[in-house]
């Protein structure tokens, strides 16, 4: 793995539950001599039982979306998200496949970005640290031969990342600009959070 990713580093991971809402918190340290690419990112997969996938929502707080190959990696090809969806704030599940990559990211004023998964009463919001420069939607559309197995497509990944998918070889070919270096003897800290309603 040295050989490949040459740079040795050390990596704290927190998780702090208070007042109903989960914080995940990582930061890393770079402890090699070299500036270090950060290409970190989480999966988190949540299931609403209130309703059919179908009839649940997503909002996707991002203001473009990433072309992929077939290989469903980004091509360097973009697009605003409207050209995807009419309405990013309430995208409906039903006869959707997704397996998108964001960035551009819509902020807040303390500089975070949010997601959310709804259905007929539960939500799920994923609150994003401004270091979390992406994220993926991932609700795949559940295959017909698979309609009464529960656990086929029945949920969605509202997934933080650094950077976009394969960040550091689409920096190296001068396709993406936004990837993120840890300097020497350097700290990358980020928290993202999720919280839960109507369960």
């Amino acid at each position: 793995w040295m050989k490949q990713f040459p740079f040795a580093h050390v990596i704290d991971m927190t998780h702090r539950l208070s007042g109903g809402v989960l914080e995940v918190t990582t930061r890393i340290e770079n402890l090699s001599a070299d500036p270090m690419p950060m290409a970190v990112g989480f999966h988190p997969y949540f299931k609403l039982s209130d309703c059919p996938r179908d009839e649940g929502t997503v909002a996707i707080g991002a203001r473009t979306r990433w072309l992929l190959s077939d290989a469903k990696l980004p091509t360097g090809e973009t697009q605003p998200i409207e050209r995807t969806f009419k309405d990013p704030s309430a995208v409906r599940l039903k006869d959707q496949d997704l397996d998108h990559v964001f960035s551009d990211l819509a902020r807040d004023d303390k500089g975070n970005a949010t997601m959310s998964v709804s259905g007929s009463r539960q939500r799920v919001e994923v609150e994003i640290g401004p270091n979390f420069r992406a994220a993926v939607v991932y609700a795949p559309r559940r295959p017909p031969q698979t309609a009464n197995a529960a656990s086929a497509g029945d949920f969605v990944c509202l997934e933080p990342m650094a950077g976009i998918t394969n960040p550091i070889n689409l920096a190296h070919r001068g396709v993406y600009d936004d990837l993120q270096y840890i300097p020497p003897g350097g700290v990358w800290e980020e928290a993202f959070r999720i919280k839960a309603s109507g369960f």
